[in-house]
């Protein structure tokens, strides 16, 4: 970056006296008014110029206020987010416990009983455990005291020392080591002491919604042709009486049908079943759609060793290098297996078990500060 030295101003200063003086322009306004404006100009320039400035630092000063208000609206509905994801895993909750556990025990076999329970309870702890941690888990942040840490970087918003990996949060306000993005639905960032928790959440929560959406799928177009056939009988044939044989009974000559016994009426309660199978089968279809696709998307980052800033970062970098001839290779990439070893924090055979498909709340490989190059020992490799 550079600025106007004093030497400079003086010497544009009193080209831009001369170029403005009133005896060679003819100008009749008063010398001392014209040094002013003069001088004000200069100044203008003096505070405005800079040889790095380009379309996107016009582009940034000019969105700035909107960027401010999206972080600012973003930090303030934090809670409301996550208040949204407890009261609709809730919901889903009591309807699986109220509605759908009585029929399991009613009509499946006792393997099939053994087997829902199982999982469904296993699931359970898994999304509970990893959306808890990965909310009240910091993301990381560089040691302010400590001037001996290593550093790629100054922070321009903090004027910090950032570390390799890391990068400013302007939700948060601060930055994150190994940052990946700022998640409204933790309301917290996702750095590098709990990105686990967060993939694990993304995960399991999926894996729980495809649950719920492939086996209760035969239950949804029940009670979604119940709701329909009953929603019929009332607009089209009123004052029939509802007895067992359904839509047949408007087949039947007029007068005929006094002698048919009334089914129970439909009542308020198995409305609501009803509607609460349909809800839930429509919400965790639609989460596991949405979230299955970020979870698969994350996957396929963490396979290649970066972030979602990085995933930007290093395309860039890849054409550039490309324009030059060279060949960009990620430095942070060892290998997919070790890729997931290394996020996993797995060292050894039965930490695929204690660590992946277990709660587990150990801490990630590393401090966050430095990255080797090949973090995992040589006998680890072998796992």
């Amino acid at each position: 970056m550079r600025w106007w030295c004093p030497s400079s101003l003086v010497h544009l200063l009193r080209c831009v006296l001369l170029r403005s003086c009133p005896r060679r322009r003819g100008c009749r306004l008063p010398l001392w008014f014209t040094k002013r404006r003069a001088y004000l100009k200069l100044l203008l320039q003096s505070l405005l110029y800079n040889s790095l400035t380009d379309s996107d630092v016009v582009f940034d000063s000019l969105f700035e206020p909107m960027f401010w208000t999206v972080d600012y609206l973003t930090r303030w509905f934090g809670m409301v987010f996550v208040f949204l994801v407890v009261l609709l895993t809730s919901s889903i909750l009591v309807i699986a416990y109220v509605v759908l556990l009585p029929l399991v025990l009613n009509t499946y076999s006792p393997p099939w009983i053994a087997w829902h329970l199982c999982y469904g309870h296993w699931n359970l702890i898994m999304i509970a455990f990893h959306y808890y941690k990965a909310t009240k888990t910091s993301p990381g942040y560089p040691p302010v005291e400590k001037n001996d840490i290593p550093f790629v970087s100054v922070c321009k918003k903090c004027v910090t020392p950032k570390p390799a990996r890391t990068h400013h949060c302007g939700i948060c306000n601060r930055c994150i080591l190994k940052m990946d993005h700022h998640c409204p639905w933790l309301n917290n960032c996702v750095g590098h002491f709990n990105h686990r928790y967060f993939f694990s959440f993304c995960l399991f929560m999926t894996l729980g919604c495809l649950y719920c959406s492939i086996s209760g799928r035969n239950l949804f177009m029940d009670a979604y042709n119940a709701l329909e056939h009953f929603k019929h009988l009332e607009m089209e044939k009123p004052g029939i009486p509802v007895t067992g044989m359904g839509p047949l009974i408007g087949l039947l000559p007029t007068g005929q049908t006094d002698y048919l016994t009334p089914a129970p009426p439909y009542t308020f309660k198995e409305k609501m079943i009803n509607k609460s199978i349909i809800y839930m089968w429509v919400l965790t279809s639609t989460v596991a759609v949405a979230l299955g696709a970020l979870t698969t998307w994350h996957a396929l980052l963490i396979s290649r060793g970066e972030t979602s800033i990085e995933k930007h970062t290093n395309s860039k970098e890849k054409c550039r290098m490309a324009k030059m001839g060279q060949v960009y290779k990620n430095p942070f990439n060892y290998g997919r297996l070790h890729n997931w070893k290394v996020f996993f924090g797995v060292e050894k055979k039965s930490h695929w078990v204690t660590r992946v498909l277990l709660p587990s709340a150990h801490s990630p490989l590393g401090d966050g500060l430095t990255w080797d190059v090949f973090p995992l020992k040589k006998d680890q490799m072998s796992v």
